[in-house]
């Protein structure tokens, strides 16, 4: 990012992350590339923020050692970018929260706690520890979905795909429809790709550290892409 950042001609007044950034270091010190240039820095959460234990957690959510980047944080709120609505929607599905299509296992974070003293005498402590703590913070959850189903957005970034990708859910889409969101931005599959539906609803899939625009242009590339597979129904897509 580093590098494309100082390839262009102007810098980004704004820069989205998409998840997994997995910091080894606070988040504040890593992008200070992208804040000395001037732009303003949002982010979600990915699938993997939280594989090097809750140190990693904390140098991406923990305000005490990010004062700059900690008021980025999008997943579950709207908020006001380049005079656009954008939403936010870190995390990933996971079975014992909610996986799409089957019905949702919990609602909300409040049942957590019973849920996982439910779990049999072969759970250690640290186990159940650690698994409350990853559901707690990089599950979606019913109830930051209901959140953001009430409100309105022009843009919706999620880590976790929609259906115009061949492992993705059609709760992300439908999700932006309540939203009233035209445009859904991706991260999680490290796939660049541009979707349409039939009513106009439009997909953006950004690969790892690619730096895209809303309107799809490439400013630049990242990691080597990976496959898209087959292209589902019911979805256009761009040459």
């Amino acid at each position: 990012m580093e590098r494309g950042l100082a390839r262009l001609d102007r810098p980004p007044e704004d820069v989205v992350l998409l998840g997994d950034m997995e910091c080894h270091a606070p988040l504040d010190t890593l992008v200070a590339p992208i804040l000395a240039a001037g732009a303003r820095l949002h982010w979600i959460h990915g699938n993997h923020d939280a594989d090097g234990g809750p140190g990693m957690w904390a140098n991406l959510a923990d305000p005490a050692l990010n004062p700059i980047t900690a008021a980025g944080a999008l997943h579950g709120r709207v908020a006001r970018i380049g005079g656009l609505r954008v939403a936010g929607l870190g995390g990933t599905f996971r079975a014992r929260v909610w996986l799409p299509p089957a019905p949702p296992r919990l609602q909300a974070r409040a049942e957590l706690d019973d849920d996982i003293t439910s779990l049999g005498p072969e759970w250690r402590e640290d186990a159940r520890a650690t698994l409350r703590a990853s559901l707690a913070t990089l599950a979606i959850w019913p109830e930051d979905v209901a959140a953001l189903a009430a409100q309105r957005a022009d843009i919706l970034v999620t880590h976790e795909a929609p259906s115009s990708h061949p492992a993705g859910l059609t709760v992300i889409e439908a999700l932006a429809r309540d939203m009233g969101a035209r445009l859904i931005v991706h991260g999680h599959h490290h796939i660049g790709y541009r979707a349409r539906a039939a009513d106009g609803l439009e997909v953006q899939g950004v690969g790892a550290a690619w730096g895209i625009d809303r309107h799809g242009v490439t400013h630049w590339a990242g990691e080597a892409e990976r496959w898209l597979g087959r292209k589902p129904a019911g979805w256009e897509f761009a040459d």
